[in-house]
């Protein structure tokens, strides 16, 4: 069958991952992709720029000319709403075609979306083996037997719900990401994205692991799985041969789970590979001696979520249970072997006492990373964090409903959690402060007190914040900055191109006589991934 992804904002592995198994059992696989510009739902918007490059119909345009039997959507809260949208208007030209609706925000509210009439399957929890059934069924017009992880419309209307299946335990039986459907879209060598597991040892209560490890109904396996070193080498020395990458972006939860699988990799890394790379981590899973192998190996940034430096809120309401000398230690570790690290932070956290932003403002003084990523509390479909602000009445029943349906929803800053405005204004001195912090010399930064900042007012202090965020992300050679940016120029260049008539440009051009996979991709059929669910 002709099988096609609808994307919106930027490349996404689980897509990559599920065309490459689908390609596997013989479809033909395309991507209608939209860079969303000015509007990609995770950065920011600018509305009035957003309506001149709005290229939703070029995006409608792709859909009809490919002619698919099977519409595919991955889902974010706030790319649900514009992904209902493209399967509407595509039922409209296509009244055959079938949706499959998966993702992160759809195994939060399933019930919600088999609902709507536009939906015609839904996937909970992980696709690799859904998804392929999902499709034999609608090629023998199966509409009664229930599969694995997925929820889908009987003839007559009714909900069929298979059972949850446990996660796939052996990562290495499943095909590598195909990265060639966003040769088109994606700038690949730029920062090529990988993953090298799955799942996370920690259930922070506004993670969408804090409910996604709860998902199966049968025995559920191990949640945290890793591919081999072997497998992950494969996969870069080919992309490095098709590609010619130049940063190499591991997006695991916590990249530093295994010490000697970290140290089997950074041996191989430097030898096989040797591009920058960087890495996600947790403060309870790095040391001294990762920090020495990592940047032998050509690590460059590390990002370690922090949220706030308060330990008793830590402990018993985000249910993350590192203390302020881990955090620390692990700084220092970066610091002292020339990694360059960057945390995450969280504004706005329900119940989190306010002078724990006091503490971190020294703590970062004193061990200063290199960028402070600031993020203003959202509560998430699904998680704990959302349902006790629910219960709590911190929320009304009326706003969870508009989270549910991912109506206006704008991840990194929504302040609309925060009734009290001087609280609000206080938390955005904090985020200046942090923000000016990573650009003060050491002897500096011990002095920087929040009255510093406290004349500015609240819109002029927002632009400010963000442009001292980019001044440190280009003095720091942030990989990330240049990508962003070469991203944006790639796709306005497209635009035009596009409204004069001349073919797209391509985004990726690959090296002449390198294969289009890996080797191994034909090694292991999708059928034998299925002995390794639980």
């Amino acid at each position: 069958m002709k099988i096609v992804f609808v994307v919106i904002g930027a490349e996404q592995i689980g897509i990559s991952q599920l065309s490459s198994i689908v390609k596997r059992d013989g479809h033909e696989v395309a991507l209608a992709f939209t860079p969303a510009l000015f509007d990609d739902r995770t950065n920011g918007d600018i509305p009035f720029l957003a309506k001149i490059f709005d290229d939703y119909g070029d995006v409608m345009k792709t859909i009809k000319e490919q002619k698919p039997d099977v519409l595919c959507f991955s889902a974010l809260t706030a790319t649900y709403q514009w992904l209902l949208r493209v399967a509407r208007d595509s039922k409209t030209m296509f009244p055959n075609v079938k949706t499959i609706f998966g993702g992160v925000h759809i195994s939060a509210v399933p019930d919600r979306a088999i609902a709507k009439p536009e939906v015609d399957y839904v996937v909970v929890g992980e696709g690799d083996i859904a998804l392929p059934r999902i499709l034999e069924a609608i090629e023998k017009g199966d509409r009664i037997t229930p599969i694995p992880n997925t929820r889908f419309k009987a003839i007559d209307g009714t909900v069929i719900r298979g059972i949850q299946q446990g996660f796939v335990q052996d990562l290495d039986s499943l095909p590598f990401a195909d990265k060639t459907i966003w040769e088109d879209h994606i700038r690949i060598k730029d920062l090529y994205l990988i993953i090298s597991s799955r799942g996370c040892p920690y259930t922070c209560s506004f993670c969408f692991n804090n409910f996604y490890v709860r998902l199966p109904e049968e025995k559920k396996g191990k949640y945290v799985r890793q591919r081999s070193v072997d497998h992950v080498m494969q996969e870069l020395i080919w992309a490095k041969k098709r590609y010619d990458i130049q940063v190499v972006d591991f997006q695991d939860d916590i990249f530093t789970l295994s010490k000697p699988w970290v140290k089997e990799f950074c041996e191989r890394y430097k030898k096989e590979i040797d591009r920058p790379f960087q890495i996600l981590v947790h403060p309870k899973y790095f040391d001294d001696d990762m920090a020495r192998w990592l940047k032998e190996a050509g690590c460059d940034w590390v990002q370690m979520g922090i949220q706030t430096m308060d330990e008793k809120f830590k402990h018993e309401t985000l249910r993350r249970y590192e203390d302020s000398n881990h955090i620390v230690d692990g700084l220092n570790s970066m610091n002292k072997y020339g990694l360059k690290p960057k945390v995450d932070h969280m504004f706005g956290l329900p119940g989190e006492p306010i002078e724990s932003q006091a503490t971190a403002l020294k703590v970062y003084a004193e061990s200063t990373p290199r960028r402070i990523s600031t993020f203003w509390t959202t509560f998430l479909p699904g998680t704990d964090m959302m349902k006790q602000a629910l219960a709590s009445g911190r929320i009304t029943q009326e706003y969870a409903d508009s989270l549910y349906e991912g109506d206006g929803f704008y991840f990194f800053r929504n302040e609309d959690n925060i009734t009290d405005k001087h609280l609000v204004k206080t938390y955005q001195q904090y985020e200046m402060v942090y923000k000016i912090l990573t650009l003060l010399p050491k002897s500096w930064r011990p002095k920087l007190k929040l009255s510093h900042v406290s004349w500015i007012p609240k819109k002029p202090a927002r632009i400010l914040a963000m442009i001292l965020d980019v001044c440190g992300g280009f003095r720091n050679q942030n990989p990330e900055y240049p990508a962003y940016i070469k991203h944006y120029a790639f796709h306005l260049y497209s635009f035009m191109r596009k409204r004069i008539g001349l073919k797209p440009a391509k985004a990726t051009i690959p090296a002449p006589g390198t294969s289009e996979m890996p080797p191994v991709f034909e090694a292991i059929p999708i059928r034998e991934a299925q002995k390794s669910v639980a």
